[in-house]
């Protein structure tokens, strides 16, 4: 349960320790490009940007793609310590096409690295030292890695801010995996197609948006809950707020990982203590530059 979570009290001026834990893969792009993804790595690597520790909590193969997967990390200044090797799985990869609107559908492989996740020693002293963990439902397809996010999860402070990003990706998900993982966050974040899908499966008789956030919020306790709507803005929603955010309108190049990166911006200034709306126009600017990129990892974050 999320009971006694409060935020943490730390300084302003303080980097924080921020984790992605799940998934760490390879996008191979409709361009022939390979860019390094999964949502957790997209947001830890958005994280270090924004000027926090961002680490990963992931598993790769001791395979070429691994290793580079570490080079690239390790240039953009992304922890990667926390990175576990594989030596009989190999790093994971996901063929990427962008729909007639330029979102993006996935194929990805299954019974890869991240699909084996341990809580070792490693993993739990990191759990104890974190501020926030983001993570999402795509690495807990298998039994094994559920398990070890949890454990995770269960290891870090009644302080840590604990942000489930839902991620949906069919067949890859089931209501108890919503449900228990959202009973152990503070802030839920899920774009307005997921949110239809979990209204469905809760039965959640909302007529609008902001109803059926309000409902899944009370329903499960949390503190915030965030609706991303492409390039029509954000809904995000506490118990005595609400705000919508338009969004900002750019040319889109894709909008691969502009999600991570709303997520990203919204724990780092959340940490901050900055106010709804202050967080809303900070996570749509973000995510608008992103999608002016190719692929989820920008090397520079120019005017932002």
């Amino acid at each position: 349960m999320n009971e006694g979570r409060t935020g943490p009290q730390i300084k302003s001026d303080e980097r924080r320790v921020v984790v992605g834990l799940g998934e760490l893969l390879w996008d191979m792009l409709p361009t022939g490009e390979q860019r390094l993804g999964g949502a957790p790595a997209n947001f830890a690597y958005m994280a270090a940007m924004l000027g926090d520790c961002g680490t990963i909590a992931s598993r790769i193969g001791n395979d070429p793609l691994g290793d580079h997967a570490l080079e690239r990390l390790d240039e953009a200044g992304v922890g990667s310590l926390h990175i576990q090797r594989d030596a009989t799985h190999a790093t994971g990869t996901a063929e990427v096409q962008l729909d007639a609107e330029g979102k993006p559908v996935y194929s990805i492989v299954e019974d890869v690295a991240w699909d084996h996740f341990e809580l070792n020693s490693d993993w739990q002293q990191l759990a104890a030292q974190a501020d926030a963990v983001c993570f999402g439902s795509l690495a807990q397809r298998s039994h094994r890695s559920r398990e070890t996010i949890r454990g995770f999860l269960g290891a870090t402070r009644d302080e840590t801010l604990v942000v489930f990003d839902v991620n949906l990706r069919r067949p890859y998900f089931s209501a108890d995996v919503i449900s228990e993982s959202l009973l152990l966050s503070n802030i839920a974040k899920l774009n307005d197609d997921e949110l239809r899908t979990v209204a469905e499966v809760f039965d959640l008789r909302g007529e609008t948006d902001e109803h059926s956030a309000r409902e899944l919020l009370q329903r499960f306790d949390l503190q915030l809950l965030c609706v991303t709507r492409g390039d029509r803005g954000s809904l995000l929603v506490t118990e005595s707020a609400c705000v919508e955010h338009p969004g900002f309108k750019v040319e889109v190049a894709d909008t691969v990982g502009a999600g991570d990166a709303f997520t990203a911006a919204l724990v780092h200034h959340h940490l901050r203590g900055a106010t709804l709306a202050e967080i809303s126009d900070a996570a749509n600017r973000l995510a608008a530059l992103v999608a002016t990129q190719v692929g989820a990892t920008p090397a520079v974050l120019e005017h932002f």
